[in-house]
């Protein structure tokens, strides 16, 4: 990963629990970079920039309203950021791995818990989706399940409804979820859920809550 938006200075990274951040379609490591004041203040979190451009933004891999895909681009972007969390690993010894992925993130995310189901302590997905895969269903359901926390507003226009079936379906039994909707958000992110994140993540990873001074 070429560029990535840290929460933390170098200097203060090593040993604590890392939150890596995964922006949606036609956007950039800065819409992750703007939750970093939300979200608990132990992570150290790390947002990297999608590889493929996208008139000028970025994506992880190129998509159509029906979230049509090349598998081979799919891969290729996760196997990215795996061998750049492997390095990260090495350098800082973070205390655990959580994923959170926004909108496409979101289909990242979970595509990096498939290929390494014990590598992440915890997931979360805002406004996103799942991505059907028959390749990938060959070695599901998943040996480890973690908790993950799904967000969204039923009304979201944007995540059409057999990608949301699809999507609920295998989080019910790849994962330990938590679902909530939040009406009237639209396809975003919003404060109150922010927050039911944060509580969510405090509530499973050890060290990532520090009381405020």
């Amino acid at each position: 990963m070429d560029t990535v938006a840290w929460s933390r200075p170098e200097g203060e990274r090593a040993g604590t629990p890392l939150l890596l951040m995964l922006h949606g379609y036609g956007s950039d490591e800065g819409r992750m970079k703007a939750l970093f004041a939300d979200l608990p203040k132990g992570f150290t979190c790390a947002a990297p920039r999608a590889p493929k451009d996208i008139s000028g933004d970025y994506g992880w891999f190129l998509l159509d309203y029906f979230l049509a895909n090349d598998f081979a681009e799919v891969v290729g972007a996760a196997s990215a950021v795996l061998s750049w969390l492997d390095t990260v690993m090495a350098r800082y010894a973070f205390s655990s791995v959580s994923v959170l992925g926004y909108s496409q993130g979101m289909a990242m995310a979970t595509t990096l818990m498939r290929f390494r189901p014990r590598a992440f302590s915890a997931g979360v997905g805002l406004s996103g989706f799942v991505l059907r895969n028959e390749l990938l269903a060959t070695m599901e359901p998943l040996e480890h399940r973690i908790p993950f926390y799904w967000a969204r507003d039923r009304a979201d226009l944007v995540i059409n409804p057999d990608a949301t079936a699809f999507t609920a379906g295998w989080l019910a039994t790849n994962t330990e979820l938590s679902a909530a909707n939040y009406d009237g958000m639209g396809h975003n992110t919003r404060a109150d859920e922010l927050a039911d994140v944060s509580s969510f993540l405090t509530a499973h990873i050890p060290g990532s809550f520090v009381p405020s001074s």
